[in-house]
């Protein structure tokens, strides 16, 4: 089914093992890509990195990367610029990668000194596709959808492998789902419209901007912003993303968002 998708540019799937669960603060250390190309066909790679930080025993025990594995093998800021061209012009598709992969990606390039503009691509999330649809995991999605077991599980390239037969599978049990890319990217779009950063630290609540965690959550920001400037300082040293730090810094000058209406 895969091949019914009306593909105008690549579509790039990939998964990735880290550190860790913080795109803050973890690293890469296995990342598979399959680029669909419009024209049919397939382009396959596996890398491993060395995450230049050591890998945690429980992270290992998930993926079965240890440090010795990687000890050799490039960082990541030796393959940014390659990298980087290669997804150059591409859509991106996986398994929750709008929850984790792609910001993981985001903050790796952006630690090579790089800009990984995701805005203009299409994104088709398979987890996405089928929480709507069935609320499961990857592993019960390709029993449900490729009445197989998932061999290999947690290894990158086996769950890049899996969630391509799980959307075909997808396609394939569900012809209400649109073929052309732009539509899917839109089912895909899970995104909070209320929310005013990726990751929901900020979010504006009857079109005024609010603390949406820790114990200031549902305190407008700009009341933060004056009787508890700390919280807003704690942010610019915490393992934030720059768009909340952003955020935070406004705040604390006395500039705070407004809706895109207004």
């Amino acid at each position: 089914m895969l091949e019914n998708l009306n593909l105008t540019r690549p579509l790039v799937f990939f998964d990735i093992e880290s550190t860790g669960v913080n795109p803050q603060r973890d690293r890469i250390v296995e990342l598979s890509i399959i680029k669909l190309l419009p024209e049919g066909g397939d382009e396959r790679t596996t890398r491993r990195l060395n995450p230049t930080i050591p890998i945690p025993a429980g992270a290992s025990q998930i993926h079965g990367i240890y440090d010795a594995d990687v000890a050799h093998a490039p960082t990541f800021v030796q393959i940014a610029q390659n990298l980087h061209k290669y997804l150059e012009g591409c859509d991106l598709g996986g398994y929750n990668i709008q929850g984790f992969d792609i910001p993981l990606l985001v903050e790796e390039f952006r630690r090579a000194g790089i800009e990984f503009a995701v805005a203009d691509r299409r994104i088709i999330d398979a987890y996405t596709i089928f929480t709507k649809l069935y609320p499961r995991t990857l592993t019960a999605a390709y029993k449900f959808f490729c009445n197989k077991d998932l061999e290999g599980a947690h290894g990158a390239e086996a769950d890049t492998l899996a969630t391509m037969e799980v959307l075909a599978g997808q396609l394939a049990k569900h012809p209400e789902l649109p073929l052309d890319l732009t539509e899917l990217s839109k089912f895909c779009d899970n995104r909070d419209p209320d929310a005013i950063d990726s990751q929901r630290r900020f979010k504006f609540v009857n079109g005024i901007a609010t603390v949406n965690f820790g114990k200031y959550s549902g305190q407008p920001l700009r009341e933060v912003a004056v009787n508890e400037p700390g919280f807003l300082r704690w942010i610019l040293r915490g393992d934030f993303s720059d768009e909340v730090k952003n955020i935070a810094s406004d705040a604390l000058a006395g500039k705070f968002p407004v809706p895109e209406s207004c």
